[in-house]
């Protein structure tokens, strides 16, 4: 359709017929995913925004893209992992039936045994037994920082980075979790120099106070995180030497004693991280269960007695065996092998601890976990869909030779 101004035509229909594009905020409460997932799926190649500006990296979806993201969003909330899911949004017909009716098996089953168990350990209780006495609080007068968090939020975060405490006599600060404060979030955050992982927490009500960084002890801290998960919300106080955590009612609390100590500069090695070269998504059980089993019949690293175990990333699927020399073909005798979503370059193989890469992987949450690699050489970025608020970086180690097949 033309407009004539004068003698020179003009085109109207510019940008009458463009698509509508929505931010990643407003495509995320259009479809019910968070814009952590989202972001996650964009890694992952699942779901590609429709736009990202050169200049700011922000991401846009299409009103086409809404009916994707909530059959990904669906199959996500029924625990097909991942990779699967991928068959049944592109796949052909036949291998989407098959992937959805033997998930719908596997569902049924966990359901009946999971039920059975439950009503088996309800049978066996005896009377409810009492609440455990609760400490009264203190008269301090010191000035606090105060933010309220939801009680099993807190607990799993203290779970989560707890994994990653160290246990060094020569440096007790790595036996200790850093916990940031600031005006609307609260970070966890844990090192033993192999790994680091964070997590943060969004306060329920605004935080009250100045600005926080402080240091506790893991175990007193997982012992009050382990309290906390019984409370529905709970009180943060940091004040000039105690952090007190108290049920929200005022039924109860829990003192930890503030630490000095220089804590790692963790936000400089975040920085720090290469560019991501490669990029796996797969079933987090199943490979924790293969980096155990093959954990303990791997050969140890050079100049340590630790096993190692190796990961071989595939087209489509990854190969998990012992590290030994002799393993070094595509999918080893005895490896166990699973299917993934890849995005990088092929090949690579690149080894880690088991003792490791099982706990970030157990501390994680959700069906899929995401590994980013840079290089054999860097820290792994481990992280899922579900918990887009909790990353751990994991060392890799050194395999006794690396093929470039």
């Amino acid at each position: 359709m033309d407009s004539t101004t004068g003698s020179t035509p003009v085109d109207i229909s510019i940008g009458l017929f463009q698509p509508e594009l929505l931010s990643i905020s407003a495509f995320a409460r259009r479809v019910g995913l968070a814009p952590s997932a989202l972001r996650f799926y964009d890694d992952c190649g699942v779901l590609v925004p429709a736009q990202v500006d050169a200049t700011t990296g922000y991401r846009s979806y299409s009103l086409d893209q809404e009916m994707r993201a909530r059959v990904l969003r669906s199959l996500r909330e029924a625990g097909l992992p991942l990779a699967e899911v991928m068959v049944v949004l592109d796949g052909d017909p036949d291998s989407a039936r098959s992937v959805l009716e033997r998930h719908r098996s596997t569902v049924r089953q966990k359901s009946r045994t999971a039920d059975a168990t439950i009503a088996a350990v309800l049978r066996s209780l005896p009377g409810q037994e009492s609440a455990d006495g609760a400490t009264g609080d203190g008269d301090g007068t010191e000035p606090v920082t105060r933010v309220r968090l939801g009680g099993a939020e807190l607990a799993g975060a203290v779970r989560q980075v707890g994994t990653a405490v160290g246990d060094d006599p020569d440096h007790p600060v790595l036996g200790r979790v850093l916990v940031e404060i600031d005006d609307s979030e609260v970070r966890l955050v844990a090192t033993d120099r192999y790994r680091l992982s964070t997590r943060v927490l969004k306060p329920v009500v605004a935080v009250e106070g100045p600005e926080r960084q402080v240091l506790l002890d893991a175990e007193p801290l997982a012992e009050a995180g382990a309290w906390a998960a019984g409370c529905s919300a709970v009180t943060v106080e940091i004040g000039a030497d105690v952090a007190r955590i108290s049920d929200a009612d005022g039924s109860g609390s829990r003192e930890l004693t503030l630490w000095d100590g220089e804590f790692p500069a963790y936000r400089d090695m975040l920085a720090e991280l290469p560019k991501t070269r490669h990029r796996l998504i797969v079933d987090r059980s199943a490979l924790l269960a293969a980096v155990t089993a093959h954990g303990e019949t791997g050969a140890p690293a050079d100049g340590t007695d630790a096993p190692v175990i190796a990961l071989r990333l595939g087209e489509d699927d990854v190969h998990i065996s012992p590290a030994r020399p002799e393993a070094l073909d595509d999918a080893p005798p005895g490896s166990t092998t699973l299917r993934a979503l890849r995005i990088g370059e092929l090949p690579l193989r690149i080894g880690f601890d088991p003792a490791v890469l099982a706990p970030a992987l157990d501390a994680s949450v959700g069906p899929d976990v995401l590994l980013e690699i840079s290089d054999v050489t860097r820290p792994v970025v481990v992280r899922s869909a579900d918990q887009g608020s909790f990353t751990t970086l994991v060392m890799p180690v050194a395999l006794t030779a690396t093929p470039e097949d």
